[in-house]
């Protein structure tokens, strides 16, 4: 039983756009687990490939060009046991080089293509809520939280979604987001959302 969700988005900067979305989209899943998103270094930093071992979910994305460490990531995944979710832009030209990392992964695994935000984003969600209805004991969700999650599982087959917020949000970078409803703070209270907002501890 967990209380976290360790997702690793694999994705170069030239899929920032897309980083950004689905660091966001973790929180539209009505579900009270905590998120821990790993993502590719943008800038040079070693990867956590303690994380990529780890992960609960592993999305790859590819888009024009294969980039470093994301094939690193990808190699530790497999040496893991461990196979990445791979999604792979439309419309795009791509590099020699990523059209052979294409057909490299295409012989271990199945490449989801997706032709722009809303797609990922729905296709996302999809496998996020199939892989927690498959594990509802190790995440501990509640009936009401598994019907919740049932029902809007459903909503997204019917093409009942939130139109994507296209704007940037500062979301494609790694991050920690808490669940109010599991979280405990080891000192401190949590203060009320009406006065310093969810998520912050009072010491």
């Amino acid at each position: 039983m967990v209380d976290t969700l360790l997702l690793y988005i694999s994705a170069a900067s030239d899929l920032e756009h897309e980083r950004d979305i689905l660091g966001r989209a973790v929180t539209e899943i009505p579900v009270t687990l905590a998120w821990r998103i790993v993502q590719t270094p943008l800038h040079g930093e070693p990867p956590d490939l303690k994380a990529v071992e780890q992960a609960d979910l592993h999305l790859l994305l590819l888009g024009g060009d294969i980039r470093a460490p994301v094939g690193l990531e990808w190699q530790v995944a497999r040496r893991a046991g461990r196979l990445p979710a791979l999604f792979l832009k439309q419309g795009v030209p791509r590099t020699p080089a990523a059209n052979a990392f294409v057909r490299y992964l295409g012989n271990q695994a199945t490449w989801q293509p997706y032709k722009d935000s809303a797609d990922l984003r729905l296709k996302t969600h999809k496998l996020l809520a199939d892989h927690i209805q498959d594990r509802l004991v190790y995440y501990a969700l509640s009936p009401g939280e598994l019907e919740r999650l049932r029902l809007w599982r459903g909503e997204l087959e019917a093409g009942k979604t939130a139109q994507v917020d296209e704007a940037p949000g500062g979301a494609g970078e790694s991050s920690v987001i808490f669940s109010r409803e599991r979280y405990t703070p080891s000192q401190g209270v949590l203060i009320q959302p009406q006065k310093a907002g969810p998520g912050v501890s009072k010491e």
